[in-house]
């Protein structure tokens, strides 16, 4: 089973550009990179060289007699014969390039010459890419992958692709949705974050029809993450790594959600260890939220560094991580009151992390004033309230309606509720945290 991804679409786009460059697939382990290249290679050429630089080492030697195309292939023959190199029908796929930094080196050639597509993916490439002796800049192009967002999870759910534009529609017309429609897409909703985006979890649980076994493939994935600091951590210490990636959810799950270092390790200190946050982003395993100094535009440079939540990037390897009452009650009674303040940011950061959207909060000093998200329009900037409950929205209240934040003059306020508009805040059910950034798009705001 192939879960239809968005990526297929980019990667047919790029095949038809007559000008293509060689593409270099980024993202976290297990996100189904290797997946879709395959997909999308069996599809479209005649030939495919794949190179596993992780599992086959023999190939790390491909560049020994230089980088140009005709050496690397002479070598890649010697080493198997069988593989077939025809130009125009060939792809090269150069997988877990993280192990093998260095053949990105080769990539300007690969365009110069202009025989063979060239693929290259890999995890952890924003911290390897420092290996490289020339990343052929102008000679490629990147790609940032994620794990299925809830979009492609209705598509594995056997939705069409309209579904999302059918949605839409109902939040442009501010139409409710009926009984039905509630009712399935929460149903949808509760099971994508139980089991988050990860492709080999998802088919897991479609083929079956349960969550049986889904916990322990969550398990490995995180198990893998954590192998990973042992095995690629350079330069930091792979303790207080550990210390910080397995603090996220317990910090998560307290009311004021901010990520305290020292709360991490006794007398641990921000400068000891921002490094670690900064590697659990670039190996695309957390997305961090930064706060704002105050909230109005631009928002790019308008944060405190220091202060800062931090989310994981598949909401479902959050759960993985939370305590063993917490997964069986929500696997079997999918009682999100358990956790609950902690899985719905998780989601709504993960979900407009995925829309391309950086994450910022805002805080006001002495005060109860406190924003989970902002997101803007082409004029104004737009805070986004995560609320567990139907309830009041002060801080929205205060955002909107105080002359002091001139930027803002509507409010989103996400919750277990129907689409509804009043005193300039739209609320949305959770479900719809996908379409935010279409919707921004052409409101007036």
């Amino acid at each position: 089973m192939y879960v239809k991804r968005k990526i297929d679409k980019f990667l047919e786009g790029w095949r038809n550009n007559p000008d293509r460059m060689p593409l270099v697939i980024k993202g976290a382990r297990q996100i189904g990179k290797t997946e879709s290249v395959r997909h999308f290679a069996q599809k479209n050429y005649d030939h495919i060289v794949e190179i596993n630089f992780a599992v086959e080492i023999k190939y790390r030697t491909i560049c020994d007699d230089g980088y140009d195309v005709d050496s690397i292939i002479r070598n890649i023959s010697r080493i198997d014969p069988t593989k077939k190199f025809e130009k125009g029908r060939t792809l090269i796929f150069f997988d877990e390039l993280q192990d093998f930094p260095q053949i990105a080196t080769s990539l300007k050639f690969f365009k110069q010459d202009g025989r063979f597509d060239v693929i290259c993916s890999g995890s952890m490439l924003g911290l390897n890419y420092q290996k490289i002796e020339s990343n052929s800049v102008g000679y490629k192009i990147d790609y940032e992958m994620q794990s299925l967002d809830f979009e492609e999870f209705l598509w594995a759910k056997g939705y069409p692709e309209t579904i999302a534009d059918e949605i839409l529609e109902n939040i442009v017309a501010m139409q409710p949705f009926n009984t039905t429609e509630m009712s399935v897409f929460q149903s949808l909703f509760v099971d994508y974050c139980i089991l988050g985006g990860m492709p080999a979890i998802v088919k897991s649980y479609i083929e079956r029809g349960t969550f049986e076994g889904t916990l322990d493939l969550q398990r490995a994935i995180v198990a893998d993450y954590k192998e990973d600091f042992r095995k690629y951590v350079v330069g930091l210490d792979q303790t207080r790594l550990l210390n910080v990636f397995t603090h996220i959810p317990v910090q998560l799950a307290k009311e004021y959600k901010k990520f305290q270092i020292s709360k991490v390790a006794s007398g641990a200190r921000f400068k000891d260890y921002f490094g670690c946050i900064e590697w659990l982003s670039d190996a695309g395993i957390v997305n961090i939220c930064y706060c704002l100094n105050f909230p109005e535009l631009p928002i790019k440079g308008n944060y405190d560094a220091s202060k800062y939540k931090i989310y994981l990037k598949d909401t479902g390897l959050l759960v993985a991580c939370l305590d063993e009452e917490a997964q069986d009650d929500l696997r079997s009674n999918k009682n999100l009151g358990v956790y609950k303040g902690a899985l719905y940011e998780n989601f709504v950061g993960e979900a407009l992390a995925k829309s391309g959207y950086e994450l910022y909060y805002y805080k006001r000093d002495n005060s109860t004033l406190e924003e989970d998200f902002f997101v803007r329009t082409k004029k104004s900037l737009v805070p986004v309230e995560v609320k567990s409950q139907n309830g009041r929205s002060r801080s929205l209240s205060e955002l909107i309606n105080n002359p002091r934040y001139q930027d803002i003059t509507h409010g989103i306020k996400l919750c277990n509720a129907n689409i509804g508009f009043e005193n300039n805040i739209l609320t949305l059910p959770y479900f719809c945290t996908f379409l935010l950034k279409r919707y921004l798009k052409d409101v007036a705001w």
